[in-house]
Formats: structure tokens, C-alpha cells, sequence
């Protein structure tokens, strides 16, 4: 599971240009085969990494590695010179797989780490787990309900397999059906507001959260 202090470096890095031009990042958010391939060329370098096209936490990570190992700009992010050093030949014009929308919920969502858990809270001063979601997404300019159990009526239900980032997961926790909600961040890594932390990655699969998930929604 990342650190705080790794993840915040995830999010100051994270580009604001969401343009198709070849000189565009493959970044946080993205999917598709060329971030399969990318992170293909990785794994055989030693990084411990999965090819499953899904550009998230461990991937930056990975990336920063290998970038400090080069002596390039370390920013997580495979411009044409990481690409090159990487893959050995010029970057391809990028094919996002994720849309706008979802790669701005994913960034918004990272600017408020370490914002404390308040009851009720709907704002960037404490946040409940709901309220945070709505929030973010707000930010993206989506409306979504108040609640976590209302929330988990929107959207699209995916299966664990097809989970992409922006994605929204629930569990049921102090309460019987959707009583918590998170958004996926790739890599089973997602963030949310938790009683405990306050806002925070946490991963899907420890034993806590993987005890009690029990579903996702497609919003975007």
C-alpha cells in the first residue's frame, strides 16, 4: 500500500493537459494496449508490475523508478524521452482509453489527501465518505446523490475484473447494503474518506476492505 507522502507526489506530478498531441504524457487514468505494453516492458526490467492496461499508483511508481535509474526527469509520467529510453522508439500519437471526465475525477479526487473525516462533512474542511464523492465529482461536473446507499443505485454495475479508474466501489460496513463508498484509482488501490484516516488510498483487496466490498457503479 502507498504512503501518504507517495501518493502526494503522485498528485502534484499528475499533468492538467488532457490533449491527444504526440508530445502528451501517458499518465495516471489512462488504459488501453499501449499502457499494457509499457508496463509489459517494465515487468521485464524487474519491476513489480502486472501488464493489465490500466495506467495507476504502481505504475506510476514503477515509472519514477525507472526514470531515476536513467537520470531522466522523474514525474512518473512517460513523455517521448522515458518512452524512448524505454521502449527504444518514438512515442506514438496517445490513445486514451479513458475519457476527460474520468481522468479529471481521478486527479480531483487526489487533491484532498489528508482532508479529515467529518461526519456530514461536504467539503474540502472534513468530508464523510459520501460527501466526498459527491463532492469530487461535482468538481467534474456530475451530480451524483448524497448518500452512499443512493449513490450505489446510479451508474452501471461492473465486476471486480472490469474495474477502471473513476469507477465508484462500495462496501457495506457499520451498515447492512452500500454504507461507504470509494473511487477506483487503478491498480486495486482506490480513495476514499474514512473514519479513521480521513481521505486516503487504501487498497480492495486487504483484509478489511475485501471482507467487506460488495460491488462497483460506472458513473462516467
Amino acid at each position: 500500500m502507498f504512503s501518504k507522502v507517495k501518493v502526494l507526489a503522485l498528485a502534484v506530478v499528475m499533468s492538467c493537459s488532457f490533449g491527444f498531441a504526440s508530445a502528451a504524457s501517458f499518465q495516471m487514468g489512462d488504459a488501453g494496449s499501449d499502457v499494457a505494453e509499457i508496463q509489459g516492458q517494465l515487468a521485464s526490467l524487474g519491476y513489480d508490475i502486472t501488464a493489465d492496461g490500466d495506467f495507476g499508483p504502481a505504475t506510476s511508481e514503477a515509472v519514477r523508478a525507472f526514470q531515476e535509474s536513467q537520470g531522466l526527469e522523474v514525474d512518473g509520467m512517460v513523455g517521448p524521452s522515458t518512452y524512448m529510453a524505454l521502449m527504444g522508439r518514438l512515442m506514438p500519437e496517445i490513445n486514451r482509453g479513458s475519457n476527460y471526465i474520468s481522468r479529471r475525477v481521478v486527479q480531483s479526487s487526489m487533491q484532498y489527501l489528508g482532508v479529515p473525516y467529518v461526519f456530514g462533512g461536504t467539503s474540502p474542511y472534513g468530508f464523510d465518505c459520501s460527501g466526498y464523492v459527491q463532492y469530487v465529482f461535482a468538481n467534474a461536473g456530475i451530480y451524483l446523490p448524497r448518500t452512499a446507499d443512493a449513490q450505489y443505485e446510479v451508474g452501471t454495475p461492473v465486476s471486480t475484473s472490469e474495474l477502471i479508474a473513476g469507477d465508484l466501489v462500495f462496501f457495506s460496513t457499520y451498515d447492512y447494503g452500500a454504507s461507504h463508498v470509494g473511487i477506483y484509482l487503478g491498480d486495486g488501490n482506490f480513495i476514499n474518506a474514512s473514519s479513521s484516516r480521513g481521505v486516503a488510498v487504501d487498497s480492495l483487496y486487504s483484509s478489511y476492505w475485501g471482507s467487506c466490498y460488495i460491488g462497483a457503479r460506472r458513473i462516467l
